[in-house]
């Protein structure tokens, strides 16, 4: 029996369709492997610089590209193409012991010899320059309960001894050290690897990093491979209140002086 022209146009409007779908998942690949991809913040580890709830644009091309930089982990190659390495103070995403992406600040490259005395980074011998800033208020929402080692709250804001540091290059931030922890604050002077880089969060006692081992659920150090990519800016961020069913909540729920901050 002859095709009629019926059966033609299904066949060709299913091809299409493929196509179509096809292509769309290649541009997403392009689009979240070699440029940037979205990333939310989980925890207060990073405070206050980056707050649960916040989402960040990650740019993808700064460090070149590895299996953790690709969607999908496609194509699963080994090493890194393009490599670069991270500058002292970059803001990065990398894929964890666990598999999962972290979030952390660059601290020490490869060679370089970090340790902490008191709390206080011992970076190639010689500690940061630091100077205390106050306490800092962080507000108190439905994603960020007040998550102090000794709770002080003032209004609606939870509130931390803040100190900002400086690096030798002269990149500067704000880091929070709540109390003498000595599992984190005394924190032998350990030499970074080749190909590793040493990583802290800028809530220093409330931060899982290069400080503590994997095997006592930290980081340890890095394998350059394992950095996704730099964080560049918040596009969204919301206190956790908004309700999907609620579209209306979604905006009183936005944290809107957050938005475009770079980092």
């Amino acid at each position: 029996m002859a095709e009629t022209t019926n059966d033609k146009s299904k066949q060709d409007g299913g091809g299409g369709l493929l196509r179509g779908l096809l292509v769309i998942l290649v541009l997403a690949w392009i689009l979240r492997s070699l440029i940037a991809a979205p990333f939310s913040i989980p925890s207060g580890s990073m405070l206050p610089g980056l707050y649960i709830g916040d989402y960040l644009l990650v740019s993808k091309w700064n460090y070149g590209y590895s299996r953790a930089s690709f969607l999908f982990g496609f194509p699963p190659i080994e090493g890194r193409l393009l490599a670069k390495l991270p500058e002292r103070g970059d803001v990065v995403v990398f894929r964890g012991p666990a598999g999962n992406d972290v979030i952390k600040r660059v601290i020490g490259l490869p060679g370089d010899s970090v340790g902490t005395v008191g709390g206080r980074v011992i970076l190639n011998g010689q500690p940061l320059a630091t100077r205390p800033v106050g306490a800092i208020g962080i507000p108190v929402s439905p994603n960020s309960p007040c998550r102090a080692v000794q709770p002080r709250v003032q209004g609606n804001d939870c509130l931390f001894t803040a100190f900002r540091e400086t690096l030798p290059g002269g990149k500067s931030y704000v880091v929070l050290d709540q109390i003498d922890n000595p599992v984190v604050d005394e924190f032998a002077p350990a030499q970074v690897p080749a190909g590793h880089v040493f990583l802290m969060g800028d809530n220093r006692d409330d931060s899982a990093d290069s400080r503590v081992p994997p095997e006592m659920g930290g980081m340890g150090m890095i394998p350059i491979e394992s950095l996704v990519g730099k964080a560049q800016t918040t596009f969204w961020s919301t206190d956790g209140s908004a309700s999907w069913l609620l579209p209306w909540t979604w905006f009183s729920a936005a944290r809107w002086d957050r938005i475009g901050s770079a980092h």
